[in-house]
């Protein structure tokens, strides 16, 4: 190792520096991330298994056991992981092809493994695999990522993944897509590369589509949703929206929960959250998740090596792709893609992993700020 990045290590894990505004962003969004889905699942869970905290309860243990796991990464070296980075990627994949075989369909998906009373969703962990196996690559090939090949070899390393992934959960795997595409795109010096590689992106994304002709239908429903059964529930979500106002209707009044919109703590819940709280609730939400993307933009840009700039870009990637998504979704400006609002949503492997992500960005970070000049 030479000696300035040594000293550069010595002297930042001396100063223990913490970014403590990303840290708070962090817990203030997973504890809004609960109030919120006590007051949307609350309904159900009464109705499905008389108990009104079920969901509350479910969300917790996972997001404890997150806390965790983001408080234990944070205090590992995040070149620690460097070595571990491919075999995290061959492991997604066989967890992402065991799905296909083996896995568990809930509500209509097949997504999950069970791993006896508790279910596990390999695509969450796949998306932290895909950032550090990327972050990885690009690194021992950076001085080559102006040439052409070298960009499509990188994307194409990764396509196997987003097909497993994509079988399943096509909103997961356009989320790595677009994680290797922001990658890929701010560790090259040239740019006007980009313009093939998005026309093959969208072919490539023309061709999945075609591939089922539910994929095709969601077109439709985006399209005139008044028209479908199925866009029920896109159609319940913009009521919600629009019945919250400026001020929104108040904690836990809202009336679309009520079975209006299925599954409400899920992928729909920011329309319950413009219902209750209104347009101000709204954007104070898309306020935090802007705050938190800043954190670690401002993290990426002051990373001490290439790798952990990398890494967090990744994650600064995964978080805006999936809100954006997310959002659009709700008020209907894309299809349904079935995507979940980071910390927010109802899920408690997401929220683990996220936290987890959490946890390396935090790591990376005590090795930015508070670090003293080495000496000459």
């Amino acid at each position: 190792m030479p000696l300035k990045t040594r000293q550069i290590k010595e002297s930042a894990k001396q100063a223990g520096y913490v970014d403590l505004g990303l840290l708070c962003i962090v817990l203030i969004l997973v504890g809004f991330g609960l109030v919120m889905l006590y007051s949307t699942s609350a309904y159900n869970g009464q109705i499905k298994f008389q108990d009104a905290a079920y969901y509350l309860k479910k969300q917790l243990f996972a997001t404890i056991l997150g806390v965790g796991v983001m408080m234990v990464v944070a205090n590992i070296d995040y070149h620690f992981w460097e070595k571990f980075a491919v075999l995290a990627y061959i492991v997604s994949l066989i967890l992402s092809g065991l799905v296909l075989v083996v896995g568990s369909e809930i509500n209509g998906s097949k997504r999950w493994l069970a791993l006896g009373p508790l279910s596990f969703q390999p695509s969450e962990y796949a998306k932290v695999a895909v950032i550090l196996f990327l972050a990885f690559l690009i690194g021992r090939n950076v001085k080559r990522m102006g040439k052409i090949k070298t960009m499509f070899l990188i994307m194409l390393s990764i396509l196997p993944i987003v097909g497993l992934v994509g079988t399943n959960n096509l909103s997961t795997a356009i989320i790595i897509l677009g994680i290797a595409v922001i990658l890929i795109f701010v560790a090259s010096p040239k740019y006007m590369q980009f313009i093939g590689m998005g026309a093959l992106g969208v072919g490539f994304i023309a061709i999945f589509l075609s591939l089922e002709s539910y994929r095709l239908e969601r077109l439709a429903i985006w399209r005139n949703p008044e028209a479908y059964e199925k866009g029920y529930q896109t159609l319940q979500g913009l009521y919600a929206i629009g019945s919250g106002g400026v001020f929104g209707r108040g904690l836990g009044e809202s009336m679309q929960k009520l079975g209006f919109v299925p599954e409400a703590q899920n992928d729909m819940i920011f329309s319950i959250i413009c219902e209750e709280l209104g347009l101000v609730g709204a954007v104070l939400v898309i306020l935090l998740f802007l705050l938190l993307i800043w954190r670690l933009m401002v993290i990426a840009g002051n990373a001490t090596d290439l790798f952990g700039a990398l890494i967090v870009t990744g994650i600064m990637g995964h978080m805006a792709i999936q809100v954006i998504l997310n959002i659009a979704v709700v008020t209907n400006t894309i299809p349904n893609t079935g995507i979940t609002l980071p910390f927010i949503s109802y899920g408690g492997t997401s929220v683990l992993f996220l936290l987890a992500e959490m946890g390396l960005a935090l790591s990376i970070s005590s090795q930015v700020k508070e670090v003293s000049p080495p000496k000459a």
